[in-house]
């Protein structure tokens, strides 16, 4: 891998995000749109918006950065431009990292847009500081960009992408502790969740909001951190250079 290939990749993606004013509105004002409409939902429930705020936060920059990777990562492969990418010194590993240097300063931007919204606008109420709540969320859109980009390798289409989303996201979201806590789930649902990557982002944002410190925090962080890497990692080893 060559770090300089990797910037000048995430650079010319940077480039083309400036392009496309809609892409940039779905990554950076959508969640807080989400986020604000689930706040008035609960306006009337004292506590709710507290008790879910914070693993919405996990969830929705989660879900947007795994679509919006995945489905910019395809349209590369189905232009012809990584083919024609490939033909130069840059590696496999050199576009995925530039990717992914690209969609997490990106991420970055957008974990403060929407964890200033929730706190700041909505009122969100944690125990923990607010800069935790923005790093975890920064860690769980790059999640999102790390799994888009591994799926991004088995579809063909734009559609087939987004068609990933009930096999990639809607079980982690079942099972990742947002609709019921882990531990009252059957023994079977409860051991499935466990190998969730959103699980942990929950639990991370769960640690924040209820001011937690040392290792009840550092886990999921840990593990959030870990299937990212590893989802980099499969996503340069089976990133093609065009689509069949």
């Amino acid at each position: 891998m060559n770090i300089n290939r990797s910037f000048a990749t995430a650079g010319r993606v940077l480039r083309q995000l400036s392009h496309d004013p809609r892409s940039i509105a779905l990554m950076l004002l959508m969640p807080s749109l989400l986020v604000g409409l689930f706040a008035w939902l609960f306006s009337d429930q004292e506590g709710a918006f507290d008790q879910f705020g914070g693993p919405i936060l996990a969830l929705f920059p989660f879900i947007l950065m795994f679509v919006v990777t995945s489905v910019t990562t395809l349209r590369e492969r189905r232009s012809g431009t990584l083919e024609r990418l490939m033909t130069t010194p840059l590696a496999k590993s050199d576009f995925i990292v530039g990717y992914a240097i690209a969609f997490g300063l990106m991420a970055i931007l957008q974990a403060l847009i929407t964890v200033g919204f929730a706190v700041w606008v909505c009122g969100l109420q944690i125990d923990g500081p607010s800069w935790q709540l923005g790093a975890v969320a920064v860690l769980d859109a790059l999640l999102g960009t790390g799994l888009g980009l591994f799926a991004s390798a088995f579809a063909r289409t734009e559609f087939q992408a987004v068609q990933f989303m009930p096999v990639f996201v809607f079980p982690q979201i079942l099972l990742g502790g947002l609709l019921m806590p882990r531990d009252q789930m059957p023994d079977i649902l409860q051991r499935i969740s466990d190998w969730l990557p959103l699980s942990y982002a929950i639990d991370a944002v769960n640690a924040v909001s209820a001011g937690d410190e040392g290792w009840d925090l550092g886990k999921p962080l840990v593990v959030i951190a870990a299937v990212t890497l590893v989802a980099l990692i499969l996503a340069s080893l089976t990133l093609r250079r065009r689509t069949p």
